[in-house]
């Protein structure tokens, strides 16, 4: 059995940053657990290596901008690992489907000029943050069951995919998973108050009803239409169409589905795939129909991202569930940390930025007042 001073529990964004903002206040005793066998969390890339110019052909099927002017913090720690980042492209037109029309139409495009995209996609933020921390301190394929108080430690049991079980023991838990999957995923002994259950359980995830899909292609072949690579459309299956292409790379088309989750559900991903280079072809022309790659994630049926809750629910960016206990058990024991616990920005990646912050100073600062009060 392993004993730390805290544990960690998700390894995407806020759970990785929550490790280096750990290590850079000299905290080292610390094990991150992330039940995929990678880290990342909703942040996904599809890799296609690189490009002939050198960069790399990575796009993001997960959250793919950011935007500086209110997300002033995020933008700050993009620059201080070293990442470079672009404007989304968004000159040329807009294309618009309405039910029951023929030809799509043109229009201005409006997409917001201050939306910011990664080289590399948003995974180079997750390598970036994984080269500046312990990576014997984080083991993935860790699926926690349990969360059991234990005397002055909380007792964590963790799953792999053969089966096998894991103990460990830590004084404190910061819970990098939404609010909902802790809820509904983690057995905590003994239970969680039930308002503060109840609050976990009605926080929507963000991303979890969503699909998006995205195909690459050679070069950007609708700009020569004076297209933008941006589409509404009321037809479908892709409700939202964005440009993907990354500056060097090859280009790329990647949009939201606007079909609920439980009609995908019954649809073959073959099907849908089908269906999607048909919608292109039918706004940016024949050569959208062979794309060079193609991707599809849904994240309404990935069991580590949605719950049965999320699906029955439109995707919303959510007010902030309450992060920790006030009373009872597990007061001053957990912590959450994902987006959703956010103030500022509940579901967007400034917010996994913003909440591991608020729940490592939290930590630190309840470390700093019990030490002072042994030294009095």
């Amino acid at each position: 059995m392993s004993t730390v001073r805290v544990a960690i529990v998700g390894g995407g964004l806020s759970g990785l940053y929550a490790a280096l903002l750990l290590e850079q206040k000299g905290w080292r005793d610390y094990v991150l657990l992330e039940a995929r066998e990678a880290l990342g969390g909703r942040i996904l890339p599809l890799r296609l290596g690189r490009a002939p110019s050198g960069a790399s052909n990575c796009f993001d099927l997960g959250p793919t901008w950011f935007w500086p002017s209110v997300q002033p913090k995020f933008a700050q720690l993009t620059t201080e690992l070293g990442l470079h980042a672009f404007a989304q492209h968004a000159s040329g037109d807009l294309l618009v489907e309405r039910a029951g029309e023929g030809e799509p139409r043109r229009e201005a495009g409006y997409f917001s000029q201050d939306g910011m995209r990664i080289i590399g996609g948003m995974n180079a933020l997750m390598t970036a943050l994984q080269d500046r921390v312990d990576l014997a301190r984080i083991h993935t394929d860790q699926r926690v069951c349990t969360l059991r108080v234990a005397g002055d430690e909380i007792e964590l049991t963790s799953q792999n995919a053969a089966g096998w079980m894991t103990t460990w023991r830590a004084q404190h838990v910061l819970m990098a998973l939404p609010p909902r999957l802790a809820d509904t995923t983690l057995e905590f002994v003994p239970r969680l108050p039930p308002e503060l259950a109840n609050s976990w359980r009605a926080a929507a995830t963000w991303m979890a009803p969503h699909a998006k899909y995205l195909a690459v292609y050679d070069k950007p072949f609708w700009r020569a239409r004076g297209l933008s690579g941006e589409a509404r459309s009321a037809r479908g299956p892709l409700a939202e169409i964005h440009n993907a292409s990354m500056p060097g790379a090859q280009a790329a088309l990647f949009g939201f589905f606007g079909i609920p989750a439980q009609v995908r559900a019954n649809v073959p991903e073959d099907i849908l795939r089908a269906h999607c280079r048909a919608q292109l072809s039918r706004l940016f022309g024949p050569e959208a129909a062979e794309p060079l790659a193609e991707g599809l994630k849904d994240w309404a049926s990935d069991p580590l991202t949605a719950s049965a809750l999320d699906l029955a629910e439109a995707a919303t960016h959510g007010s902030a569930a309450p992060a920790r206990a006030e009373s009872g058990a597990w007061q001053g024991r957990v912590t959450g940390i994902a987006s959703e616990w956010s103030l500022r920005y509940p579901g967007y990646l400034a917010g996994a930025v913003d909440a591991a912050e608020r729940g490592v100073a939290s930590l630190l600062g309840a470390a700093n007042s019990t030490r002072k009060c042994e030294m009095q």
